[in-house]
């Protein structure tokens, strides 16, 4: 079957492209682009793509599908079915799932569901540790066998230092990434931002240090072991600070952070709205100024979701009992956009920390519209003003704080491995 997808603006980061194209796809690849393409023989779909930006499928290095275990919150089905609606063609899933993802078995039970009912690409994340239990280390080479494309505990940090010292040297054998969760746990166990919010509503607060305490610790153990790190879903200015500090000696450090750490404060919570409850928690005002900064700077490589979906009995209750997380998939690229709306980044690097930046950090060959590339391809325009609606997500998930929030941007088409999986092209 071939596609060509006709006089769109491509904007591909990877190779600087940025200008009106035609594409053409075959089966699953990137055949040929441009500036006109002619209908080729044979049978031809054509997608008008004029007046749209055209852009490599997004990565999530950073999102949990639930299965196996918790389906009654979301499967790989219904997460997948979100993630193409958002424009994300390749997700990273967590490992905490029941069984948790720490053997060969329940890596490949993953990789045969996502083949069999997953909308988009999937790449398994084994646990570091057995049972993220952060007590020994889990069946790091089987799982490497099964096909995981990285390691980490999310969830909890490991703490044992010894115990993360062995499992980055395990990951630099294997050339996996380790996506750590930095969180001191003798420090966190309240319920949002040590601050301002917290003092006005009596909530028992996570201050920052335990976040960049963690963050400080496993960028030091990498650096001893020469080993690659990649510190996850960073909300702190502190953090942003440590992290720039330490790559003027240590250039193996990369790091994302999430859509709502850029996009709301420790405020939201005020309203005792459990869909604002997340860890690490949304923080200050200065926090996120210093987040929209190192993401300007080009500190912060990445933007992941930490899509988090939970079924509503776990977020309808008292805020101290309340589950963390926020359902990401259906919102993360229109508030993304906002950044350059802002003026903190322009739409080719807000993209490269969607799609290149992420494809390096798994060493996969996507995250580019190139020829001979795999055809992970979307179409959006950055200009349609939507609202969100929970009710019409196709997530499990309907835990999201936006809800009701009017938006800018919007997905229109997401292509992958050459297979039209979501069309609202008009």
């Amino acid at each position: 079957m071939r596609t060509l997808i006709r006089g769109g603006r491509i904007i591909d980061p990877k190779t600087s492209r940025d200008g009106i194209f035609d594409i053409l796809v075959e089966d699953s690849v990137i055949q040929e682009i441009s500036d006109t393409i002619k209908k080729t023989d044979g049978k031809v779909q054509v997608v008008n793509a004029a007046g749209r930006i055209v852009a490599p499928g997004l990565i999530d290095v950073h999102c949990h599908l639930r299965e196996p275990g918790f389906e009654y919150k979301e499967t790989i089905l219904t997460g997948t079915s979100a993630a193409i609606r958002g424009g994300f063609t390749t997700v990273v899933c967590m490992a905490n799932t029941d069984p948790v993802n720490d053997s060969r078995s329940v890596t490949e039970f993953i990789i045969d569901k996502a083949r069999a009912e997953g909308k988009c690409k999937v790449l398994p994340c084994g646990a570091i540790t057995r049972g993220l239990k952060g007590e020994e280390l889990a069946e790091i080479g089987e799982m490497f066998s099964a096909g995981i494309i990285a390691l980490s505990d999310d969830g909890r940090s490991v703490s044992n230092a010894g115990l993360m010292r062995k499992a980055l040297e395990y990951a630099k054998i294997f050339k996996l990434p380790v996506i750590s969760h930095c969180e001191d746990d003798t420090l966190s166990g309240g319920y949002i931002h040590e601050g301002t919010a917290s003092l006005l509503n009596g909530l028992e607060g996570i201050p920052a240090i335990a976040e960049e305490l963690m963050v400080q610790r496993d960028i030091a153990i990498a650096r001893y072991v020469n080993a690659p790190i990649h510190i996850t879903h960073i909300s702190s200015g502190g953090s942003v600070e440590i992290i720039e500090a330490a790559r003027k000696m240590f250039r193996k450090v990369t790091c994302d952070t999430c859509p709502h750490y850029f996009s709301l404060t420790d405020e939201a919570t005020l309203a005792f709205d459990t869909n604002t409850k997340v860890n690490p928690p949304l923080r200050s005002k200065k926090d996120v100024e210093a987040i929209k900064e190192g993401l300007r700077k080009g500190i912060i490589d990445i933007i992941a979701t930490d899509h988090a979906p939970h079924e509503i009995t776990s977020k309808d209750v008292e805020f101290d009992l309340a589950a963390f997380g926020i359902s990401g998939f259906e919102t993360a690229f229109a508030l993304s956009l906002g950044l350059v709306r802002e003026g903190v980044l322009d739409m080719p690097a807000l993209l490269e920390k969607m799609t290149a930046n992420p494809a390096k950090l798994l060493g996969i060959n996507s995250g580019t519209i190139a020829e001979g590339a795999p055809a992970d391809i979307i179409i959006f325009d950055p200009d349609i003003e939507w609202t969100v609606d929970r009710n019409s997500f196709v997530s499990k998930g309907r835990n999201t704080p936006f809800h009701g929030n009017a938006l800018k941007g919007k997905n229109l088409f997401t292509m992958v491995s050459g297979k039209i999986v979501f069309n609202e092209l008009k």
